[in-house]
């Protein structure tokens, strides 16, 4: 699914009242339904506090206000107006909320919290996605600061009013806190990064029907992966094949005391459709990894402990390295020699990161196309701190231009930053996959798919979405608290299957 920065949504707003063609006021009704019916679902029998804003945001919230109403539900209004001045769309709804029994507040100046019981849900609708500057100092940031003190549930209309739609670091001024945002079409940028999500909750995106032939025909760089970008991508297996067709993957991870990093690894790997998988390990793990995994072949470092000797790539489709490897000075040289030989697709994780941090000039020495999976440490310590993950994506993608890199930034909505400039955020997982081992399975699933001849970019957005399916499939039924990263292995087959084409093979 393609996305939009907050300019770009202005312009696909007026596309679709053109186009469609539907009057904007029209448009606004249509918006308000689908949040009327989001809001119903989840709080049905509860009172209602509308908080509006003199804008169209104001004008939604308006709208949604009536259509409580109607539904039966109690429900009062604060219109927050100190200018005294509405948009147009805003004062038609205003016109139609007047002309039913319902409250309506019109605050132009000092404001006084209303008395709310617990059992009232407070619908944010001040501010929408297009707000320019942070809100301190004024009416509004006093309206937000008791709303965020009453203690009540909130939902926000589109976007938590005081967070712009991009960029928001530093952060200088009030923002709502909700539990629900009720985002419009798609999401916005800034509800996807980590530091937002206090304001955000949880964000549930409502279809409006915004024209798609204008999504199509406006540029964007911005893409939240769903199911439907996901199946569009994967290749049915013919009915001739053989496990030739599929890969001879190869996978350099372990160490003492580390075994288990290589084991949920290979696993993944062979979970997810590799043809033939081999693990180059230390000694010591090589009874572990054959008796765990026996469909895996093995390939038997020097060492006893840790990676060590020279491997020849050439006979593989891809290399995934990184898992558990430690960060000896043999696995060190190693790891050096392994990447400036490798001619295949390469995939860097883990301690093969933390390697690569401690030298100059790492990048030039990585090949063009690799992909990188760090985790939010990895990442800081390989392209330095930021103050936030918006700072932190737009900081390195110049560096995946430059050096044909796809870095995979792992967390909630995990960013894929692709070479060509796009950025794809996942829209499965659950904090549940916070847990050791989890980076290691997605390590896997990527290796399979590359080795299997998708791209480093389709390769990564397959992995990230189905790693994160099998993490919610297993959620589902183990809960969040009691996820282990086996789980998500566990529930791999289930995760592809309900992706797989049911058309008739070649």
């Amino acid at each position: 699914m393609k996305f939009f920065c907050t300019s770009a949504v202005r312009e696909l707003d007026a596309y679709t009242i053109e186009h469609e063609p539907i009057s904007s006021i029209d448009l606004m009704e249509r918006a308000a339904r689908a949040l009327t019916a989001a809001i119903l679902e989840r709080y049905a029998g509860c009172r209602f506090a509308v908080f509006a804003g003199p804008g169209n945001n104001g004008g939604d919230g308006l709208a949604v206000a009536r259509m409580l109403h109607d539904a039966g539900c109690c429900v009062a209004v604060w219109l927050i107006n100190p200018k005294g001045k509405l948009s147009s769309d805003c004062a038609v709804n205003l016109e139609r909320l007047q002309m039913i029994d319902v409250a309506v507040n019109e605050v132009h100046g000092a404001f006084e919290m209303p008395v709310l019981g617990k059992d009232t849900v407070i619908i944010d609708a001040l501010f929408g996605s297009g707000l320019r500057t942070h809100v301190s100092g004024s009416l509004f940031a006093d309206v937000i600061e008791r709303i965020n003190a009453s203690g009540c549930r909130v939902v926000a209309v589109d976007i938590p009013s005081g967070l712009l739609g991009e960029n928001n670091s530093p952060l200088s001024g009030v923002v709502v806190c909700a539990d629900v945002t009720l985002t419009l079409q798609f999401p916005k940028l800034s509800l996807l990064m980590p530091e937002n999500s206090r304001f955000v909750g949880m964000m549930k995106i409502l279809d409006i029907g915004l024209s798609r032939e204008g999504m199509d025909s406006i540029s964007s760089d911005l893409f939240f992966t769903d199911e439907d970008d996901i199946k569009a991508l994967l290749r049915p297996r013919a009915i001739h094949s053989h496990k030739g067709d599929f890969g001879r993957a190869l996978l350099v991870a372990g160490s003492k005391g580390m075994a288990g990093a290589s084991v949920l690894a290979a696993r993944a790997a062979l979970r997810s459709g590799a043809g033939l998988l081999t693990v180059h390990l230390p000694a010591c793990n090589n009874i572990i990894m054959q008796t765990a995994l026996p469909e895996a072949m093995t390939s038997i470092d020097s060492s006893h402990s840790c990676f060590s000797d020279y491997i020849d790539t050439g006979k593989y489709s891809a290399v995934a390295v990184g898992p558990g490897l430690g960060q000896s000075n043999e696995s060190k040289e190693a790891l050096l020699n392994l990447i400036s030989g490798c001619n295949v697709p390469l995939l860097l994780d883990a301690d093969a990161l933390n390697i690569l941090s401690q030298c100059d000039d790492w990048m030039s020495l990585v090949p063009v196309g690799s992909v990188l999976t760090p985790h939010p440490g990895e990442f800081a310590r390989l392209f330095g701190a930021a103050q936030s993950r918006y700072q932190a994506i737009e900081s390195v993608r110049g560096i995946a231009r430059d050096y044909g890199f796809t870095i995979v930034l792992k967390g909630a909505y995990t960013t894929i930053i692709a070479p060509d400039g796009n950025l794809y955020f996942n829209s499965t997982g659950n904090p549940g996959m916070a847990t050791g081992g989890s980076g290691d399975v997605l390590t896997g699933i990527v290796l399979s798919l590359l080795a299997q001849g998708y791209d480093s970019i389709d390769a990564a957005r397959i992995a990230v979405y189905v790693h994160g399916l099998a993490g919610d499939l297993a959620a589902g039924v183990k809960g969040e608290t009691a996820l282990v990263a086996g789980d998500i292995i566990d529930y791999l087959p289930l995760a592809w299957r309900s992706l797989e084409r049911k058309e008739t093979r070649p």
